[in-house]
């Protein structure tokens, strides 16, 4: 298989990723979803309601679904 295209936002697809939290990961969850590396910026962006910086976060898959609470459930000191 080809590797990913690289642009300004970096590898592109197909880029292994650990979501790892001892409060908020989902144990033993594999997610078959596409993300690239916008897909972080997209979690931050839509939990925020932000608007997305470029059409690319704003149309990629963001990585909510490997977290088994909303990040904002969670109290810090």
């Amino acid at each position: 298989m080809a590797p990913p295209r690289t642009d300004k936002w970096g590898p592109g697809t197909r880029i292994p990723a650990m979501v790892i939290s001892p409060l908020l990961a989902k144990p033993a969850a594999v997610d078959h979803r596409t993300f690239d590396t916008t897909s972080i910026l997209a979690t931050i962006e839509r939990h925020w309601r932000l608007a997305p910086l470029t059409g690319r976060d704003g149309s990629v898959n963001d990585l909510s679904s490997a977290f088994s609470t909303r990040l904002g459930a969670i109290k810090t000191k």
